[in-house]
């Protein structure tokens, strides 16, 4: 507790002599920094790129309570923003004609029954696109209850839909682990694809699994609260890393700054144009995303496109995703007209990172807009 509270009085100091002198994202960090000291976070770092200019690394707290400070190289569960790699993954892969992004999961997967949809049927494009038509989030309650993912996936077939695929947004986790069972039916994994394309060309030291996070030499350990601005360290659990497409990423702050760049185009050699644009384009309307908390009113569009969420932000265009697995939280976006991204990681499931991102991206927009 004492502690706490000279990290927050040492903060606050440090603010006053920063305002006046140093750029707004010093400043947005020391703000973030003294919020993240008052709810008694263990950790956190953000790493900010911009076109032209060093990666800005942003860090705060320990990987647990005695541990190392978190740095760069801390990894760290990236949960759901694993799909953004997945959707651009699919898209490097759209010269295999399995793979096409029409391709009905009924020829996709033929060991799992979707002949109830045969007339419209539900496609690869609507599993990443987040518009199959089921029930928002179905079969989540499962996968954390640890069933085996061929049990998950027969399931499937008793869906009922709520709308036609590609009609409504629905989000789904479940539905990625037929994209798993794919690769394993044709000699491959999830896991050798996304190293052999995107990883080892970007010359990340990203990785999928429970197994390869805590064997990890640096990572930091996963915090659940307990009270208010009290958090306990828990176990990693293994139930979203069998669907890895969705949820089965690991990835450190220098990660993602790779990743960002790539995705900013600079490393057209990996990445090139025409794959972000694909990826990135609007497909279905996500208007509750309106509505969010530190987005609200800033937002004059939101979309889901295949695997990022697509923003009108007052006329710029924003690429963001969201992650949350029990004890992490993670952000990652970037904006093509801005030439800037930023990637938050957290060992704490706290609800600070709907601002945090939100903010930095009104603060970015301010300034640019005052030049």
């Amino acid at each position: 507790m004492f502690y706490r509270i000279f990290l927050v009085i040492t903060l606050i100091f440090f603010s006053g002599l920063l305002d006046a002198r140093v750029a707004w994202l010093d400043q947005f960090a020391v703000d973030l920094r003294i919020d993240a000291a008052n709810k008694g976070i263990p950790g956190f770092i953000i790493v900010v790129v911009e076109e032209g200019k060093p990666n800005r690394y942003y860090t705060f707290g320990y990987t647990r309570k005695g541990g190392t400070r978190i740095g760069k190289d801390t990894m760290f569960r990236l949960a759901s923003v694993s799909k953004t790699f997945t959707g651009t993954l699919l898209a490097m892969q759209q010269d295999n004609p399995d793979l096409k992004w029409n391709k009905p999961l009924n020829d996709l997967t033929p060991q799992y029954d979707f002949s109830e949809s045969k007339n419209n049927p539900i496609r690869l494009q609507h599993v990443i696109g987040q518009s199959t038509g089921f029930t928002p989030n179905a079969y989540d309650n499962v996968i954390e209850a640890g069933y085996e993912r061929t049990r998950v996936m027969s399931m499937l077939a008793d869906l009922e839909p709520l709308c036609e695929p590609g009609r409504c947004y629905t989000y789904q986790n479940v539905f990625f682990g037929l994209l798993e069972e794919y690769y394993l039916s044709n000699q491959t994994s999830f896991e050798k694809e996304i190293q052999k394309a995107i990883f080892d060309p970007l010359d990340m030291e990203a990785t999928i699994g429970r197994k390869k996070l805590v064997e990890s030499t640096n990572w930091a350990r996963p915090h659940a609260a307990v009270a208010r601005n009290r958090w306990r360290e828990v176990s990693v659990k293994d139930t979203y890393y069998k669907y890895a497409g969705a949820a089965g990423i690991n990835a450190s702050a220098a990660d993602m700054a790779k990743w960002l760049r790539a995705m900013l185009l600079e490393k057209p050699s990996v990445i090139d144009s025409a794959i972000v644009n694909e990826v990135t384009a609007p497909l279905i309307e996500t208007k509750r995303e309106l509505r969010r908390r530190g987005w609200r009113g800033k937002l004059d569009s939101a979309h889901y496109g295949l695997g990022w969420r697509v923003y009108d932000y007052q006329g710029v265009k924003i690429n963001h995703h969201s992650g949350w697995v029990q004890g992490y939280r993670a952000d990652v976006s970037f904006s093509p007209d801005l030439k800037t991204g930023i990637a938050f990681l957290m060992n704490a499931e706290s609800n600070i990172i709907n601002i945090a991102t939100p903010r930095f991206w009104q603060l970015k927009y301010e300034q640019t807009k005052a030049k």
